[in-house]
């Protein structure tokens, strides 16, 4: 009888590190997002990414280019420095969220595998609808996404994630499309033909 495949990813149990480990050489350094906070490590990291893999689950929050789950991409021993790092906010920063509403936040940062990894912007999006948008499964009234600034388009795709983030809280919509949406996630090759428009031969050329 053949075997069907895992719904978090492929059989290749030895090349991923466990659910229930904390193995601090194979997940993200955390960035400028983070640094200022209360980094989860430990059994607390462990305890939130297991949640996650199971609100990404719901929502399918998938990286298309591995075929598994997002969170399965924190234990995926080929890309050690690629993945989600989660820090609690603390209320004394500067960017700090202030609304009489929210109490407790979380702050995630995502490390993709390369700088321009043309997924980035759709996966942190979809992260953060599936956190915020499936809140009950968590104690956070808010959980903050950024992209890490090793990606070539951080600055823009974090904007993005600003508005939305301010959507959510005003309105409590998180399907809502950040403005500009279609002019991120394209690789540098992919703008550069969009630019330079149609070619010039006759389209029935055989190249």
């Amino acid at each position: 009888m053949p075997s069907f495949p895992s719904p978090f990813g492929s059989d290749d149990d030895d090349l991923f590190d466990g659910y229930d480990e904390f193995v601090s050489d194979h997940v993200p350094r955390p960035g400028e997002f983070l640094e200022p906070h209360d980094l989860l490590t430990g059994a607390d990291h462990v305890a939130f990414h297991r949640l996650t893999r199971d609100c990404f689950e719901e929502r399918k929050v998938y990286d298309m280019t591995f075929n598994y789950n997002l969170a399965r991409l924190n234990l995926d021993t080929r890309h050690t420095g690629a993945g989600y790092r989660y820090a609690v906010e603390r209320d004394d920063a500067d960017d700090a969220v202030e609304a009489d509403d929210i109490d407790r936040v979380l702050r995630a940062e995502f490390t993709p595998t390369t700088p321009f990894c043309p997924q980035t912007h759709t996966l942190t999006i979809g992260s953060f609808r599936a956190w915020n948008g499936l809140s009950e499964r968590h104690e956070y009234d808010l959980i903050r996404v950024r992209a890490a600034p090793m990606h070539h388009q951080s600055e823009a795709i974090n904007e993005q994630l600003a508005d939305l983030e301010q959507t959510y809280l005003e309105t409590g919509d998180v399907t809502a499309d950040p403005e500009g949406d279609s002019e991120i996630g394209s690789n540098p090759m992919e703008r550069s033909m969009k630019n330079e428009g149609p070619s010039r031969g006759s389209p029935d050329a055989p190249f």
